[in-house]
């Protein structure tokens, strides 16, 4: 490839503008292996229960516990440092290089998964390993965003940064929908029993192939027009993360782009793609490859949007969209799910108008890390998990009450007994699915995310100034998405369980929005107009 817009040699003709194929060719580049990167990301995520099986001592509560700690935090809690540490070199050495690195030590990370040896063949050392290679997905990650987005709008011609850099989004999408995809092939091609005990190591084996075009596509790349601009002037940071952190003005940015940007568009985002999965496989009771299937399909129906959304931005302004996008998400997230269960799951809506559920329970420590042990905790995990809306009652002993009949104490066998007996189905009947109910749910969730994620790589890159770009804008996203998004499952939870409503975790991700939502319209400039310096 051509180098790309690059700043001409001092008394040399200007360098010759980008042509079309030269765009193609860098976005192409950077959102392949932003696919790919995310695949590596999402795969474990949504093997994360076989993987627990295999891989951590699961009858040891305390071993248990430090499985459900490590397998979420690990890979999302060490993000801002991977922002840190490759915004630096991102900044110092170049664009181009750092998510070369980047994107070399994901994948590699992630085909060592597949080589490990189990917690029944290595003991302990199996989760070692496995946590460890965790820890470097989650730093390569932090450092591969801010790469391929400021890659794309450093190259984007004025008037379209906010279309070209939508295509990163897309890429997120692309990686999970990819992931999606080879898992349930893998499922499909084998029996469980084998799928189990070594089907698995599949996917993440995949990665080599993945990583091996990623690294040949991205080494016909040039570097970013306005680092070598930088690079050739001297103008280059020396330290980008005291320079960030230093300037009070900058700071100012990047708390507006924690708070008002990263916070709200990543629970958007979440709740779109793994709350939608939890859903469904919980409260709404439908199996797990079927809960897939509705995830594919409705991802790709909206995911043109995030490109389109972009697009607009380019138009009418990036804060507009991201306000209405906002908004919207507020006023239709109760709405939707609400839908989505009505669609995957009538009966179960007949049961609990019909037979409503009480728990009668003195006072209880629920954990939604730790494992159940008293009868109180695991009434509560027991209903949690079954996706049961119920009322609390404060008393001296344990009782459940459904309709009429009641159980004293905690026994599952008679728990299921009288549930079924008012009526609440194990398991959604298919025979009164309305299937377009859910899928139309899920679209519109990932068209709401659309609405705000699809700018986010405008905003930020144009919110920043080039020679803490890296830096400034990678931190407050990997916070935002590592600690907002990335929480949002356990503390949606734990919501539901302090209330007994299956619905009110949602209240998590209307409560950062709106936070985001008055951030973003006091303090967020409107940048889409701005010339890249």
């Amino acid at each position: 490839m051509s180098d790309v817009a690059t700043a001409p040699e001092p008394g040399s003709a200007p360098a010759p503008e980008p042509t079309p194929a030269d765009i193609r060719m860098v976005i192409g580049a950077s959102a392949l292996g932003t696919v790919f990167e995310w695949y590596d990301f999402f795969l474990y995520g949504i093997l994360a229960a076989l993987i627990g099986q295999l891989f951590f001592p699961v009858d040891n509560p305390t071993a248990a516990t430090l499985a459900s700690l490590a397998a979420f935090g690990a890979g999302f809690g060490v993000r801002p440092l991977g922002a840190m540490l490759f915004g630096h070199f991102g900044d110092v050495i170049g664009r181009k290089y750092t998510f070369l690195v980047t994107i070399t030590l994901m994948g590699g990370a992630t085909a060592v998964i597949g080589m490990l040896p189990t917690y029944e063949t290595a003991g302990i050392i199996a989760p070692i390993l496995l946590v460890l290679l965790r820890l470097l997905q989650g730093l390569a990650l932090g450092g591969e965003y801010g790469g391929a987005a400021i890659y794309v709008a450093e190259h984007a011609p004025p008037g379209k940064r906010g279309q070209y850099t939508s295509w990163i989004q897309v890429s997120v999408v692309g990686g999970f929908l990819l992931c999606l995809i080879v898992v349930l092939a893998c499922r499909w091609s084998m029996s469980d029993e084998d799928f189990a005990a070594w089907g698995w190591r599949i996917p993440f084996l995949i990665s080599i192939v993945m990583l091996a075009i990623s690294i040949y596509i991205r080494m016909q790349l040039s570097e970013s027009p306005v680092f070598k601009a930088m690079k050739e002037a001297g103008t280059t940071s020396k330290n980008p993360i005291v320079e960030s952190f230093s300037d009070k003005a900058n700071v100012g940015k990047v708390l507006v782009a924690l708070f008002g940007v990263a916070a709200g568009l990543s629970v958007i985002y979440y709740t779109s793609q793994f709350g939608t999965l939890y859903f469904l496989q919980g409260t709404a009771r439908v199996g797990e490859e079927e809960a897939l299937l509705y995830m594919a399909v409705g991802a790709l129906l909206a995911a043109p949007l995030y490109v389109g959304f972009g697009a607009l931005s380019d138009r009418i302004g990036r804060k507009k969209m991201l306000l209405a996008g906002y908004a919207l998400s507020m006023l239709l997230v109760f709405p939707l799910f609400q839908l989505m269960a009505d669609g995957a799951n009538p009966g179960l809506a007949r049961a609990t108008a019909a037979s409503p559920v009480t728990l009668e329970l003195p006072e209880c420590d629920f954990s939604v890390f730790g494992k159940p042990e008293t009868e109180c905790q695991k009434a509560l995990a027991f209903l949690t998990k079954r996706g049961i809306s119920y009322d609390k009652q404060d008393s001296a002993a344990l009782v459940l009450r459904v309709g009429e009949s009641s159980v004293v104490g905690f026994d599952e066998a008679a728990y299921v007994a009288a549930l079924s007996d008012a009526g609440y189905p194990d398991r959604a009947d298919p025979t009164e699915k309305e299937r377009w109910k859910i899928i139309l749910a899920i679209a519109v969730m990932v068209a709401l995310s659309a609405m705000t994620y699809g700018q986010v790589a405008a905003i930020l890159v144009e919110l920043f100034p080039a020679k803490i770009r890296y830096t400034s804008m990678s931190v407050p996203y990997h916070i935002g998405t590592g600690y907002f998004g990335g929480f949002l499952p356990f503390i949606s939870q734990y919501i539901v369980v302090s209330t007994g409503n299956a619905y009110s975790g949602l209240w998590y991700t209307v409560g950062v929005v709106g936070m985001a939502f008055i951030v973003s319209a006091i303090w967020l400039p409107e940048t889409y107009r701005k010339e890249l310096e």
